[in-house]
């Protein structure tokens, strides 16, 4: 009982994590980044691919779930090879598509700068996956390819502004989760205990895709000022102009699905405009799979013959 209930409470935080969006009051043309798609045989959670150009050059916005199913990510991989620079986001990750090499190099000073929150926050990613059958995002992409560039704050840098401007990843998800819009996009308690016990993936997938799909419609409090959305958003966008300038035509950002909205207003402030959008499924919930098994209904005792 321990062991689900402990997974109850890490499947309802990692939803929170992720529900860090735009305010409500976005233009009409604002993009959305993340969505549920239904059909009468599936429900679908899908991230958007969105291309921008300016000056001759393209940058694709690719959105990520950090859990999804293993296709999702075979099909990135294969996506990545099209551009020139893949800039991809992950505190403290500066290392990881160098190879072991340079992991151990650096691992001293990582190692004092070590977060316990974000290490919590792996381990919840880590246990979910496995009980909603998916895949990690470390384990399904591979970061050692030559055009991934790092593109995100190092740890010390991450935890240097978040203690400069009074922020912390848990009051951060906290404040979140007393929006109202968040509220209401969460899964209910009651039926996500069940779908924990009944041990079916696809109806604990069911009870949780609305809450992941919903961001674009959630506020995000502090949002573009904030360190996880702004200030690494700021980051990725200095080292897309250095790719730029640098000579690259073709590039990517992939990027947590929840960044795009803020990160779209400071490229479109910056000059580029939207050209193209399409849709990438990241779970593929198929209805019959997760619905209860019907006992197939009993045949009446045939009538013995009479025997008069």
């Amino acid at each position: 009982m321990k062991k689900i209930l402990l997974t109850l409470l890490a499947s309802c935080a990692l939803p929170a994590m992720a529900q860090v969006d735009a305010p409500a009051a976005k233009a009409a043309d604002a993009t959305q980044f993340i969505r549920v798609d239904r059909d009468a045989q599936h429900v679908r959670l899908q991230t958007g691919v969105t291309r921008y150009v300016k000056a001759g050059v393209t940058v694709d916005l690719i959105g990520a779930v950090h859990i999804a199913d293993a296709k999702y990510y075979q099909q990135l991989n294969k996506e990545f090879t099209q551009y020139e620079a893949l800039l991809y986001e992950m505190i403290g990750g500066e290392n990881i598509a160098k190879g072991p090499e340079a992991k151990a190099e650096n691992a001293e000073p990582q190692e004092k700068v070590k977060d316990p929150m974000m290490a919590m926050l792996g381990n919840v990613y880590t246990l979910v996956s496995k009980f909603l059958q998916l895949q990690g995002q470390k384990e399904g992409i591979d970061y050692s390819p030559k055009n991934f560039v790092h593109a995100d704050l190092s740890l010390a840098e991450f935890q240097k502004l978040q203690t400069e401007k009074g922020e912390s990843l848990l009051g951060f998800a906290m404040q979140n989760a007393q929006n109202e819009k968040a509220a209401a996009n969460q899964p209910d308690p009651a039926k996500l205990l069940t779908a924990i016990l009944s041990g079916n993936a696809n109806l604990m997938k069911l009870e949780l895709v609305d809450t992941l799909g919903g961001a674009n419609d959630q506020m995000g409090g502090m949002l573009g000022e904030s360190v996880i959305i702004g200030d690494r958003n700021k980051a990725c966008l200095k080292v897309l102009q250095q790719q730029v300038q640098a000579g690259k035509k073709k590039l990517a950002i992939f990027y947590g699905a929840a960044h795009f909205p803020d990160m779209e207003k400071r490229m479109l402030k910056a000059g580029y405009r939207k050209i193209e959008h399409r849709w990438l499924t990241a779970w593929d919930i198929p209805k019959a799979a997760a619905a209860p098994q019907k006992k197939a209904p009993q045949k009446a005792p045939e009538a013995m013959p009479d025997a008069a």
